[in-house]
């Protein structure tokens, strides 16, 4: 049998909101697989979804640049050790300048980023090393998007920790502040029902019909509950089919219809999303649970 480590349960119980028994119990019959222990607590919880895309992991700031009227632009995430150095000036202005190094070069890839010139000469990546030297800290660029486009470009930031990126054709700068606004506070997966990726669906779908199959009904009614699960499910992770935030009673793709506009693609990028955390000390609870349970 898999050794369940406290770190796996935290992990779990932060992925799906629920107890730390339920979650070390369905760690031990996946065999210490994290995604089929997800998907088991799900099925037995109705757990809509993983939490863990949503949580803040590291720190440090997205940026946005954005030039040509509106033509070309780009979102950078750069990332540092703390809160405080995420505030520094200097930590800053250096992911402004990164995000504009990447509108006007168009790098490859993050490695390529960080070998591009600076105004004063030197690299981006000499830059950086000389910044973790000024204060004392590790800090890493660590992605970025690059939209050019026929349209124009709408960006929100809220704060400094989340940004959005939107190309469009049609309607105004306010609506597209708008668009930007309801993706960083809804955070859909993509634009339409078509985008979404098939592994997603595939895996929502199983989750649904082990969902409905406890019910015990009859096979027909339960492809009806499935497949109704799926409509909704789509609806709710589609740009399209969410209820624009600022008017609930009317869908993003009737207002876009209504406004004569259309959102070819955007970028969500929220600080640390998706990179673990530094370990936290939690065996003691998982050992005196788990004592608890022995006796």
């Amino acid at each position: 049998m898999a050794e369940i480590t406290a770190a796996m349960v935290k992990e779990l119980r932060e992925r799906t909101g629920l107890g730390m028994m339920e979650c070390k119990k369905a760690l031990a019959e996946a065999l210490g697989d994290m995604k089929a222990a997800e998907d088991l607590l799900r099925i037995r919880s109705g757990a809509k979804a993983s939490k863990a895309a949503g949580r803040v992991a590291a720190e440090g700031v997205v940026a946005v640049f954005i030039k040509d009227g509106a033509k070309v632009g780009a979102l950078v995430e750069v990332n540092c050790e703390t809160d405080f150095v995420a505030k520094n000036e200097e930590f800053l202005a250096f992911a402004r300048l990164a995000a504009e190094l990447v509108v006007l070069h168009a790098p490859a890839g993050v490695e390529d980023l960080a070998q591009l010139s600076s105004p004063s000469g030197i690299s981006l990546e000499e830059v950086r090393k000389a910044l973790i030297m000024k204060l004392g800290e590790n800090m890493a660029l660590r992605r970025f998007t690059r939209y050019e486009t026929a349209g124009h470009l709408s960006q929100y930031m809220h704060g400094q920790r989340i940004g959005v990126l939107v190309d469009m054709d049609g309607g105004d700068d306010a609506l597209g502040r708008d668009l930007a606004m309801h993706i960083a506070a809804s955070k859909p997966v993509c634009v339409s029902r078509d985008e979404v990726p098939a592994d997603l669906l595939a895996r929502e779908r199983d989750i649904y019909t082990a969902q409905a199959a406890e019910s015990g009904k009859p096979a027909e009614i339960v492809a009806k509950m499935v497949e109704g699960r799926v409509v909704k499910y789509l609806a709710e992770v589609t740009l399209q089919g969410q209820p624009f935030v600022k008017n609930p009673d009317q869908t993003v793709e009737a207002l876009l219809k209504a406004r004569g506009a259309k959102v070819h693609r955007f970028s969500l990028m929220v600080v640390g999303e998706g990179i673990e955390k530094k370990s936290e000390n939690f065996a003691a609870e998982v050992a005196a649970a788990a004592g608890t349970v022995a006796q």
